[in-house]
């Protein structure tokens, strides 16, 4: 392993463990890799001399390989050169590893003053501190959290206790573990050291992993959620309209009469969604349009779902929304929808260049890519009612807001029946990325014990039962409908109540317990060195 000195191949190595980070999480769905490449990412931390170079490759390896497919929608659909989207995207997963780049430099150093046992210690609340600040810094974009590769594993049984960040915390923690042993068995001073600190990480070790039996009874009962179980029936168009023919004016109509023509054998479900944007009109201009599909929806006492851009020329604001239309519940006398009514919700994480430019007035014009279709919206509240669509309440969330589960959580009430989260992925091909989104979709249901209905344009759109399983889901890139039976369950979960406060408290009892041991071990060695 003498090699292993050489700083070139210590960034080989650490590239090559961020790099096979992508094989953890779906489709692939190796997830142990994640512990495995993190733990060799540690102790190659500890003892290189180049923490800041080790950081950084290891953080370009994860992100340059897992959302590799951010590539897609650069080079297809932003008109600038191979080149330019080659550098545009080494812009984007540089700065995502600027992250693990300070969170090694601050390991590495503990590691150097103080011994293995500090950065066992600390190295869950740092990561933890640094996954936050990804989440809400220049809008935040906490993909490829570690948590989500754990979904079926033991690991993912804690989702409806700590939810994905108290997974990923955990996963550091067993990480940690795993490198302070194996670092402490090569040291040369290791058997003259009290093994108070060693033999508690192995106690975490088994501890977590035995406890795969005991994590579903943490799951609490009617504490949120007052209402009793809930069936109803949802019918989901996905239209897998090409990317290259939305936003087309003469195309408008022929959309339209598409989603009408797919539309015809749901109208006897409960309610139907379509995806994000799926009338590929301004709202105010697709009015007689609206009002025909109200009328049929109320008729058939059908509640409809549909993604659609509205711009307000009053306040010279343009908004990515969901609007309801025909049955808002069963008293409802007469069709509900008018244009500017209030059962709607505006999309409140926007996606950067795709959805709003940052520093607009220098960008805007220098390249195609900032100049896209639809790229100037404006931001929704954070929270926002939910939808009402024929008695049933929806937590809604466009695109990758469902990445986001504070936000998520902030707009769960005791009336919610279900999460839906609509999406076009045909921006992205056939990549990975549109797997990984059904994968967080999936945790958002085991999260807050709540079905979630994701409706895309071309794929994956399925239906995702309260336990995070996908129980009916449509070919990609195929147009077609899905119809299922959704059940919202009475119970709630611990991670509903209590959101990322007990992560942060598992990372802090961590940290303190590890400290503690830590002094009472100097002071052991105190005492043995005086006697």
């Amino acid at each position: 392993m003498r090699w292993l000195g050489n700083v070139s191949a210590q960034a080989i190595l650490s590239l090559c463990l961020g790099l096979s980070l992508t094989l953890a999480f779906a489709p692939f769905d190796y997830a142990y890799i994640s512990l495995f490449s993190l733990t060799a990412f540690l102790i190659l931390l500890m003892q290189t001399q180049h923490p800041k170079l080790i950081g950084f490759m290891f953080g370009f390896g994860w992100f340059g390989a897992g959302i590799s497919w951010v590539h897609v929608s650069i080079a297809e659909f932003g008109g600038v050169p191979l080149i330019v989207s080659l550098f545009l995207m080494g812009l984007l997963v540089s700065y995502l590893a600027l992250f693990v780049m300070l969170f090694s430099l601050i390991i590495h150093k503990l590691s150097s003053r103080y011994g293995y046992a500090l950065p066992l210690a600390t190295a869950p609340v740092l990561w933890l501190a640094m996954e936050t600040l990804r989440s809400v810094l220049f809008t935040g974009f906490p993909w490829l959290s570690l948590g989500y590769s754990q979904i079926n594993t033991v690991l993912g049984q804690f989702a409806p206790i700590i939810g994905e960040t108290g997974i990923t915390t955990l996963l550091v923690i067993l990480a940690s573990c795993g490198a302070y042993i194996i670092l402490l068995a090569r040291s040369k001073t290791a058997k003259k050291l009290p093994p108070l600190i060693k033999y508690s990480a192995y106690s975490t070790l088994i501890i977590v992993f035995f406890s795969e039996w005991f994590a579903p009874h943490f799951i609490l009962n009617d504490r949120i959620n007052t209402a009793q179980d809930k069936s109803f029936s949802v019918g989901i168009v996905q239209g897998n309209i090409e990317q290259s023919m939305r936003w087309v004016p003469e195309l408008d109509q022929p959309i339209m009469d598409k989603y009408l023509k797919l539309t015809d054998t749901l109208w006897q479900n409960d309610v139907v969604i379509w995806p994000e944007a799926a009338v590929p009109k301004l709202e105010s201009e697709a009015q007689p349009f609206l009002h025909q599909i109200d009328a049929q929806a109320y008729a058939t006492n059908t509640g409809l779902i549909t993604g659609i851009v509205n711009y307000d020329f009053g306040r010279d604001l343009i908004l990515n929304q969901l609007i309801t239309l025909g049955r808002k519940n069963a008293n409802l006398e007469q069709p509900q929808y008018h244009y500017g009514h209030n059962n709607r919700f505006a999309k409140h994480h926007l996606l950067p260049i795709g959805e709003f430019i940052p520093l607009e007035n220098w960008l805007r014009g220098l390249a195609p890519i900032f100049d896209l279709p639809m790229s100037s919206f404006t931001r929704g509240a954070y929270v926002q009612e939910n939808l009402q669509a024929n008695g049933l309440w929806f937590v809604p969330a466009i695109c990758f807001e469902i990445v986001f589960p504070r936000q998520i959580r902030a707009n769960i009430t005791p009336q919610s029946n279900a999460i839906i989260t609509v999406s076009n992925d045909a921006w992205f091909g056939d990549s990975h990325g549109p797997h990984q989104h059904m994968q967080i979709a999936q945790m958002r249901a085991l999260e807050f014990g709540l079905p979630v209905i994701r409706v895309t344009n071309n794929g994956i759109t399925g239906v995702i039962n309260h336990h995070g399983q996908i129980q009916s889901r449509l070919p990609q890139f195929t147009e077609g409908v899905l119809v299922d039976t959704v059940t919202t369950p009475t119970s709630t979960t611990l991670y509903r109540q209590y959101g990322d406060t007990i992560p942060f408290g598992v990372a802090l009892l961590w940290m303190l317990l590890i400290l503690g041991l830590y002094f009472l071990q100097l002071q052991l060695q105190s005492n043995k060195r005086i006697s």
